[in-house]
């Protein structure tokens, strides 16, 4: 078991699952591909939980994780396992702050205008029941920005799940590390060379 092999490879993961975090929070502020107000953008979207908790809070264990698995100084890396370790908790906490951003984004729905002008939040405290994610017949009451409850059941679905993953690929890290820290980053080169 090379647990040097398996940070390299979590950290390989995380980084595309970053970039995409941040690209779909990006599109986030940009309703059906259109350029609005901010006051126009559902305020979920200004807690940047795709780029700063999916994005950049992933990417910096990812970093440490890529170091920590280098092949020089195999069975001697216990502190750079014992820092990615560290790092991973934040990047799991990151995560998760995606996760609980985008499932408020969900439950709330998005910003639009209803037809008055005025740019409301229509679904706001509904009931389960009720929900405008599972009535789709609904999403009628948003007359502007045009498809914007799709574009935001669409985007914040994409970071829910994204964050999800990177969550789960950070705790499994947290083990890794702790595992690299205690017995060093290639138990099965060491058990070879001792035999």
């Amino acid at each position: 078991m090379c647990t040097g092999k398996c940070a390299r490879c979590t950290a390989g993961l995380l980084f595309p699952l970053g970039l995409c975090a941040i690209v779909a929070n990006v599109l986030l502020f940009f309703p059906n591909g259109e350029v609005w107000r901010s006051e126009e953008i559902t305020q979920h979207v200004w807690f940047f939980g795709g780029v700063v908790g999916g994005g950049v809070l992933v990417f910096l264990p990812a970093l440490v994780m890529k170091a920590a698995g280098r092949e020089e100084g195999c069975c001697a890396n216990r502190c750079g396992m014992m820092v990615s370790m560290a790092m991973s908790v934040v990047g799991a906490a990151g995560a998760l702050y995606c996760v609980v951003v985008s499932a408020l984004g969900l439950r709330d729905g998005p910003l639009c205008d209803t037809g008055t002008g005025d740019f409301v939040y229509p679904f706001l405290n509904q009931s389960q029941g009720e929900s405008y994610l599972s009535n789709q017949t609904l999403w009628t009451a948003c007359v502007r920005p045009a498809n914007v409850v799709l574009w935001n059941i669409t985007l914040f679905s994409i970071l829910l799940a994204l964050g999800c993953v990177e969550a789960l690929l950070c705790l499994v890290q947290v083990i890794n590390g702790l595992l690299g820290c205690l017995c060093g980053t290639c138990i099965g080169k060491r058990q070879a060379g001792d035999a």
